[in-house]
């Protein structure tokens, strides 16, 4: 860590002094710790590719333009940005990159990376010393053994509770939902649902606490061949869903907007929630404090772990600059910082998500995610949530009469769509 801190690049356009370039050949590169940034720039071949395009949301705009500007004195190269629908760029990426207008890179969520590298939309990265960031936000952009993102946040829910009402952490699901009973709050426990497709990634640590992951779990991430949601596990899954559908403790008529608005009232013991509520949380001065997520079953509740981070298109004609852009820039300890400052989200670069963790609310959600698991990043997704979702709100509703046969519909449905491509 030493060596990448010396080489650090702190962005003067982002308030801090610019001291050297953190080169993408590697934290042990020690050639790369004597060059000048602007002057190895202004010679480089990305000096020569005139412009690159990158796609950004509106949230991480303010901060990506000023280290464009900062590429652009370094490099000579030209970065145009061009603000999008976040929820909207992977659908778009796919449909214009093989136009060839569409961008050189794009900001993204990393479980649309198996599609794009299905669909022969996005390029492997050497992101050189993977070492600089989290394990977990390498693993979630690697597809086939390859890397094809810069990494920049990841993001996991957890329990929040409201200390006016509960001092302590609760160790199981039932320990909960007692602790938030006795007291006084009006609601125990809330978690934002949708009222046709509830919401496969809020309850996924309880559906993991029943030996019931999506698919099969190895070292290396899922694989999506093995749909292992099914089966005894997946059962008692789906009738715990029924149980806590009809106490109550699983509200289809609560969404995610109202469990925030009324937790941030006061009037609830716990939710299931991210750091992206803290902000409301704290503005209407609760008192909270996070931990893990209880367990409903057997075994440890996981959540998913979201990373978010950049794509570089396949059909670029500016490799060299964009690669360099993404990889020396944005990977940067120091812009990473800074997008940690305009999203809440722990930052993907360790040296960055070091600093950031002085903060107890990012140390207590990267406390859960470090047992948490990636959002699987393959094509097959996109098979899952549908049939997922709406299996679990009509077995909460109760509009289902024996959650068992719901569950295993919805389970060979998915399995069905897998197999068919």
């Amino acid at each position: 860590m030493s060596n990448i801190s010396r080489r650090s690049m702190l962005l003067g356009s982002l308030g801090v002094t610019a001291v050297g370039v953190l080169s993408a050949c590697g934290a042990n590169d020690d050639s790369a710790e004597k060059s000048s940034p602007s002057a190895a720039g202004k010679s480089s071949p990305a000096a020569a590719a005139g412009s690159i395009l990158v796609w950004t949301d509106a949230n991480r705009e303010p901060v990506i333009r000023k280290v464009a500007e900062q590429f652009k004195n370094d490099t000579g190269v030209t970065v145009n940005l061009a603000v999008k629908d976040f929820a909207k760029i992977p659908d778009d990426f796919i449909t214009q990159v093989p136009t060839g207008k569409g961008p050189d890179a794009a900001i993204a969520a990393h479980d649309g990376t198996g599609r794009m590298v299905q669909n022969g939309v996005v390029a492997p990265l050497e992101l050189g010393d993977t070492s600089a960031y989290q394990d977990v936000a390498i693993q979630a952009f690697t597809v086939n053994g390859k890397i094809y993102g810069v990494p920049y946040a990841t993001e996991n829910i957890a329990l929040v509770r409201n200390t006016k009402f509960v001092k302590d952490a609760p160790k199981t699901f039932d320990e909960m939902i007692e602790m938030g009973k006795k007291s006084g709050a009006k609601y125990p426990f809330l978690v934002g649902l949708d009222p046709k497709q509830a919401d496969p990634y809020h309850l996924y640590p309880f559906q993991a606490s029943f030996g019931a992951p999506v698919f099969e779990l190895k070292d290396n991430g899922f694989d999506a061949s093995k749909v292992t949601m099914g089966g005894a596990n997946g059962e008692k899954f789906a009738a715990w869903l029924a149980e806590q559908g009809k106490a109550k403790n699983l509200n289809l008529n609560i969404s995610q907007d109202i469990s925030k608005d009324l937790f941030g009232k006061g009037q609830a013991a716990f939710i299931l929630t991210g750091p992206w509520s803290l902000d409301g949380f704290k503005k209407a001065g609760i008192k909270y404090d996070i931990s893990e997520v209880p367990s409903a079953g057997d075994q440890p509740a996981t959540p998913f772990v979201g990373v978010q981070g950049f794509w570089m298109s396949a059909k670029t004609k500016n490799a060299v600059a964009t690669q360099k852009f993404l990889v020396e820039y944005v990977g940067n300890p120091d812009v990473q910082a800074e997008l940690f400052k305009v999203g809440n989200r722990p930052p993907a670069n360790m040296q960055a998500f070091e600093r950031a963790n002085a903060d107890k609310d990012v140390a207590a959600f990267g406390t859960v995610g470090q047992k948490a698991v990636p959002m699987p990043n393959v094509p097959a997704m996109g098979s899952v949530w549908a049939d997922w979702g709406v299996a679990e709100a009509q077995i909460i509703s109760g509009k289902a009469s024996d959650s068992k046969a719901t569950w295993d519909k919805a389970v060979k449905s998915i399995n069905d769509k897998i197999k068919k491509g």
